[in-house]
C-alpha cells in the first residue's frame, strides 16, 4: 500500500484522518486546504481524494461532498504515518500513584486500572484479570469427602483459593491424599498453575513413574484438579464515554454495542487474541469480527510479571479515536500493572 500513494496522498490522507478524528463530520477539499496549509489548489486536492477513494482508504458517505476515512484508511495511518505521543509526566504519576494502593485486592485494582484507562482516554476501559491459572502455585490439599470424592484446595502465593470437587478412580484413604499433597507440593513449588500442568505432563511422560504407583496417582489427581481454567473476571468502565460518540447516534448501533458490553464473551475473545504477542495490538472496525463492534477499535496490550503474560487491558472507542495518545496510555498502564502485580509477590 504504502508504495502505491506518493507523499501528496500520504499528506492529504493524514490531514482527513486528523480532521475526522477531531470533528467526525466528513471532510471537503476546502478543509484540507484552508486548515492544512497545504500548497495544494481544492481542485487538485479533490483530485487527491478522488484516487484515495478508488484505493478504498476514502468513502463518501450520502450525497455530502466530502469524504470520510474508511477502517483500511485507519489500518494504514496506525502502521505507517502515525507519531505516537510520549505519555506526559502528569499522567505517568496518575498512573502509578493510582494503581500502588496498598489496601486494594486484585479485584478493585483491575477495576480502578480500567477507571484509569477510560478517565485518562476519555473513552470505555476494559481490563481482563489474570486467569486463576496464572497465578504463582503455593499450596495444594486433598481432602476425602466419600468414597471416590474428594475437594482439592489450591491456594496461590497471592493467596487465592480455589476449591474444586473431584472423583478418583479409585477408592483412596485420607494419609494417601495426605502423601500426594506432599509430593505434589515439592514439584509444584514456584510454578505457575499453567507452568504447573506442563510439568504435571512432562512427570507422567517419565519411566520411573510407572513404577511408582504414588507419583502416579499423585498426578493423575492433580491433572483433574487443574483442568478447565476459568477465564479472568473483565471490568469495563465508562460505557457512556463511546455511546456518547456520534457514531452511535444510530439506536440500534447503539443498542448493540451496549448488548456486547453486557455479554462480556465478545469482548474477551478479542482481548484474548493480544494474550499472546507483546506490545501494542490494534483491532480496527471490520477486523474485531462481531458486527456489534464494526464501528469500534481496540487497543490492547498484555500485562506481565516475569515475563509471564497474567492478562489484557486496552480501551474500546469509534475507529476515529486519538490513536496518537491511547496508545501511550494503554502501554504505560500494562507496564505499570504487571510491575505491581510483580511486587506483590515478593
Amino acid at each position: 500500500m504504502s508504495e502505491t500513494l506518493t507523499s501528496r496522498d500520504r499528506k492529504v490522507l493524514q490531514a482527513i484522518i486528523m480532521d475526522y478524528i477531531q470533528t467526525a463530520e466528513p471532510v471537503g477539499s476546502r478543509t484540507v486546504s484552508k486548515k492544512y496549509k497545504m500548497e495544494l489548489s481544492p481542485a487538485t486536492i479533490r483530485n487527491v481524494m478522488a484516487d484515495l477513494e478508488e484505493m478504498g482508504l476514502l468513502q463518501q458517505p450520502h450525497t455530502s461532498a466530502g469524504r470520510v476515512p474508511t477502517d483500511r484508511a485507519f489500518r494504514f495511518y496506525v502502521d505507517s504515518i502515525l507519531e505516537v505521543r510520549r505519555l506526559n509526566k502528569i499522567d505517568q504519576d496518575r498512573i502509578i500513584l493510582s494503581l500502588q494502593n496498598e489496601k486494594m485486592d486484585i479485584n478493585e485494582m483491575m477495576k480502578h486500572a480500567s477507571s484509569l484507562l477510560s478517565l485518562l482516554s476519555k473513552q470505555t476501559g476494559v481490563v481482563l484479570a489474570p486467569r486463576f491459572g496464572s497465578n504463582v502455585f503455593k499450596h495444594v490439599e486433598f481432602i476425602k469427602l466419600r468414597e471416590r470424592k474428594i475437594l482439592v484446595i489450591i491456594v496461590t502465593k497471592s493467596g487465592e483459593v480455589q476449591n474444586k470437587l473431584i472423583e478418583s478412580d479409585e477408592p483412596l484413604n485420607q494419609d494417601e491424599l495426605e502423601k500426594y499433597s506432599k509430593y505434589l507440593n515439592e514439584i509444584m513449588g514456584g510454578l505457575s498453575l499453567v507452568e504447573a500442568k506442563h510439568k504435571i505432563v512432562e512427570e507422567m511422560k517419565k519411566e520411573k513413574v510407572l513404577f511408582d504407583k504414588l507419583m502416579y496417582r499423585a498426578l493423575q489427581l492433580s491433572q483433574k484438579a487443574l483442568e478447565d481454567e476459568a477465564a479472568g473476571d473483565l471490568y469495563i468502565e465508562g460505557k457512556t464515554n463511546i455511546i456518547q460518540s456520534p457514531e452511535f447516534a444510530d439506536v440500534e448501533k447503539m443498542r448493540l454495542l451496549l448488548l456486547a458490553f453486557e455479554e462480556k464473551t465478545k469482548i474477551v475473545k478479542l482481548l484474548d487474541k493480544a494474550l499472546s504477542t507483546p506490545g501494542i495490538q490494534i483491532f480496527i472496525g471490520a477486523e474485531n469480527e462481531f458486527n456489534e463492534m464494526r464501528e469500534c477499535s481496540i487497543v490492547a496490550a498484555p500485562y506481565s510479571k516475569e515475563n509471564f503474560t497474567l492478562g489484557t487491558l486496552g480501551v474500546i472507542g469509534p475507529t476515529r479515536m486519538d490513536y496518537s495518545n491511547i496508545i501511550p496510555i494503554v502501554d504505560y498502564t500494562a507496564r505499570i500493572l504487571g510491575k505491581i502485580l510483580e511486587s506483590m509477590d515478593e
